[in-house]
């Protein structure tokens, strides 16, 4: 079993000379509950299906399964709920962590998130400047979340 623990936070501004190499991003929910979430995702030349439990404390069960790009795709138009979250995703080293910048288009055109992913909650780590306000515990943010209620329409 895998526990993922993230941190998810708006941005002061865009690092927009760090932002290199970003990788496209589809992904749809086949199942979208509070306390589980089924996801397909297409991420650049990948695929993959993951499951992950409630989330508690920015904590949360996942299990995460490379599968056939092709059987993704049709996932996505045949089982998965629209609109489907598209971004491009970037990763930038800080301070020896990774941070994850998710620039948000279609729907949710506007939206940019940072995360960091985390062995504990309390862990400390030092914020670039370009973070801002955290949003961890703001379910509006949550991915799943963002095919009910796309950002464009907040």
């Amino acid at each position: 079993m895998a526990i993922e623990t993230e941190r998810k936070f708006l941005l002061h501004y865009l690092p927009s000379s760090l932002l290199v190499n970003g990788t496209l991003i589809r992904q749809g929910y086949m199942v979208n509950k509070k306390d589980m979430v089924v996801r397909v995702r297409l991420s650049g030349d990948s695929a993959f299906l993951t499951v992950k439990g409630a989330t508690r404390n920015a904590s949360r069960k996942e299990y995460e399964y490379p599968i056939p790009q092709q059987d993704a795709t049709e996932m996505l138009r045949l089982f998965c709920k629209k609109p489907l979250i598209e971004k491009t995703r970037y990763q930038i080293e800080f301070k020896g962590f990774e941070w994850v910048i998710d620039q948000f288009s279609g729907d949710n055109q506007g939206l940019v998130v940072a995360e960091i992913e985390l062995d504990s909650i309390d862990q400390p780590f030092e914020k670039p400047d370009w973070i801002g306000k955290e949003v961890t515990h703001d379910p509006r943010y949550f991915n799943s979340n963002l095919i009910e209620t796309p950002y464009s329409t907040w």
